[in-house]
């Protein structure tokens, strides 16, 4: 296996990782703002008031880009697994 195989093994597993990563973590950082403008025009300041939303808007798009996520890895490892005697020469 040359370092040119493994670069390329590692590139396709990291962004495969932050393809799967973004749409959760986009959708917590939007739902973080929202709240916390919502927290600065209403002045309350409950810790509680923050989290629960934000984890609820975290839950559902987990839940709705699950079908989209498990196509992305099941892809991934197939083609990875699919050329295993490739990166054994």
């Amino acid at each position: 296996m040359t370092p040119e195989y493994v670069i390329q093994i590692l590139r396709e597993a990291l962004l495969t990782a932050f393809w799967l990563s973004a749409p959760l973590l986009a959708v917590g950082f939007i739902a973080g703002i929202l709240m916390s403008l919502v927290q600065i025009l209403t002045s309350i300041q409950d810790s509680a008031f923050n989290a629960i939303p934000r984890l609820l808007a975290f839950l559902c798009a987990f839940v709705l880009a699950l079908p989209w996520m498990l196509h992305k890895i099941t892809a991934y490892t197939v083609l990875t697994l699919g050329d295993l005697s490739r990166y054994a020469r």
